[in-house]
């Protein structure tokens, strides 16, 4: 997808199973990049979920493996947001505002999710750690993030974002 820029070199893809709506259950366009390191390992999967009839981007889900670059952000607005709003075109400034953990049931688990606010209103973040030190962060547009939004994740095999 054009949304990321390759740094050098083709990732073979993740080594890690990749946690997203399936694209089969998004009732829209869906797209997927891969983030690669200067050796070519895979930094993080991002999978950008658009509405119908051209009406933009709606979600970005990021998995970042543990020492991922996009993990880490200086002003503590996620990679994931600032992703959204370049594909929105929004160009005012966003701050990091806030932070708080919640409790979200997983099935049988118990997930303690990290929501996150920021100046632009209409984004919705939230962000949790798998149990393999994948982070993953669900960024929205003008939608708040549901509870049984977690429910439909579901693991995608790590084969489907291979390259070549």
């Amino acid at each position: 997808m054009s949304f990321l820029r390759r740094r050098s070199g083709t990732p073979a893809g993740p080594d890690f199973d990749v946690l997203a709506m399936d694209p089969g259950d998004w009732p829209g366009l869906f797209g997927a990049a891969v983030m690669s390191g200067p050796d070519g390992s895979c930094q993080g999967i991002f999978l950008r979920y658009d509405l119908f009839g051209g009406r933009g981007p709606a979600m970005f889900i990021g998995n970042l493996p543990e020492g991922s670059p996009a993990r880490d952000t200086p002003d503590g607005v996620p990679f994931e947001v600032r992703q959204l709003l370049a594909a929105l075109e929004v160009e005012e400034p966003v701050d990091f505002v806030s932070a708080e953990d919640f409790p979200v049931m997983l099935r049988d688990d118990l997930l303690i999710v990290k929501k996150i606010k920021v100046s632009e209103e209409r984004v919705f973040c939230a962000q949790f750690d798998r149990s393999d030190q994948v982070q993953v962060t669900i960024a929205s547009w003008d939608r708040p993030i549901a509870d049984d939004l977690y429910q439909l994740l579901k693991p995608l095999p790590a084969d489907l974002f291979q390259q070549g």
